[in-house]
């Protein structure tokens, strides 16, 4: 069962990777913008930088939480999406607030073997239901792979990555969550949908 439903969350996602590649291209946003989530996150950056991500569903204008990391990183919550298939969807950017670029810290990909051995990414986030006394850890597929934005390196100042980040869902009555991610501040926020 968890095969299935980690293959359905990874066709979801990357169907809405297409989507919102297509989205770009046909706005005009310049060349090639939604190549494939495997682009190094130096050319995704580059080319979103300063820039918003395309509208999604369930995303807002004002973000969600914003969490403050080292060295100038901060991480703006846009949306943070319900989906009937079992699971949790939080996307936003991460953008660098600081005077000098910044390496992303190594915390941010957690501690368990499986998820580090794919290399940087937010696989170190958890939501809390405090209510339910529970913690969600971002789901992986069966080779151990985070569902998250991956290949995370450097941002430069001033730049910007829209990233993802893929949960088990809470029961449909919780809908504040507390959003941890090591090295960040925790901040709360709204499921939707």
């Amino acid at each position: 069962m968890s095969i299935r439903f980690t293959a359905k969350a990874r066709r979801g996602m990357v169907a809405l990777t297409v989507a919102a590649g297509l989205a770009l291209g046909v706005a005009g946003c310049g060349g090639g913008g939604g190549d494939d989530d495997k682009a190094s996150p130096s050319t995704s950056a580059s080319k979103n930088s300063g820039s918003k991500p395309s509208a999604q569903e369930g995303e807002s204008e004002t973000p969600l939480a914003e969490l403050k990391g080292t060295d100038g990183l901060l991480l703006q919550v846009t949306s943070a999406q319900r989906d009937a298939g079992g699971f949790v969807t939080v996307s936003g950017n991460l953008k660098n607030d600081g005077a000098e670029s910044v390496a992303i810290p190594a915390q941010t990909s957690g501690d368990e073997t499986e998820v580090i051995k794919h290399g940087q990414s937010l696989g170190g986030a958890t939501l809390v239901d405090s209510k339910g006394k529970k913690r969600y850890y971002v789901l992986r597929d069966t080779d151990g792979r985070p569902l998250t934005t991956t290949g995370l390196t450097t941002l430069d100042t001033g730049q910007t990555l829209p990233v993802f980040m893929q949960f088990p869902a809470p029961p449909a009555s919780t809908t504040d969550v507390a959003l941890q991610l090591p090295t960040f501040s925790s901040g709360t926020i709204k499921i939707s949908g």
